[in-house]
């Protein structure tokens, strides 16, 4: 059965409008970026990672790395910044400030059935271009393990797990501009 010529006028006469209206309108245009990042990169265009030093009173000397490492990597791939010594558009340096354990749940015979490591990061954002977009905060991220397991048998995938939490939040909130 073959359509009737009423039916394809009436379905063009209700798509060619539509069409045209998106035709019409190449100035006004949707994009979504699924990193996150907020940064204009005519105007941004570096940006300076420092040290993250461990100033906790319990210290996991590869944290550091582990947390630097995470933090520029995730920087790396989610922005077109160039990481640069010195001098530069954006700035992040900080320390590890926290790194604790303590009891979570706790059983009918008062032992803890679940330990959690939590870890703390202060971070000092600077913006060389606008002023109001500097933060000096910290960010905490924990997981939760069997208090029957020592920790350093998880210690390094708890540690590397923290660490991309962190990096989210951080970046969330400095070059994601959330």
């Amino acid at each position: 059965m073959k359509p009737k010529p009423n039916h394809i006028l009436r379905s063009l006469r209700l798509l060619l409008p539509a069409l045209a209206l998106l035709l019409a309108a190449p100035a006004c245009r949707i994009s979504y970026k699924f990193n996150g990042s907020a940064l204009d990169y005519n105007i941004y265009k570096t940006i300076n990672i420092g040290q993250f030093p461990i100033r906790a009173a319990l210290v996991y000397a590869p944290l550091q790395q582990t947390f630097e490492n995470e933090l520029m990597d995730y920087v790396t791939r989610n922005t077109r910044l160039q990481i640069t010594e010195g001098a530069s558009d954006l700035e992040m340096e900080g320390e590890i400030t926290g790194y604790n354990l303590s009891p979570q749940a706790v059983t009918e015979d008062a032992y803890a059935s679940q330990t959690r490591l939590t870890i703390s990061v202060r971070v000092r954002y600077t913006d060389s271009r606008n002023d109001a977009n500097d933060i000096d905060q910290t960010f905490s991220a924990y997981r939760d393990f069997d208090a029957s397991m020592m920790l350093d048998e998880v210690q390094d995938q708890l540690c590397q797990e923290i660490a991309k939490e962190l990096v989210e939040l951080i970046f969330n909130s400095t070059l994601g501009n959330w």
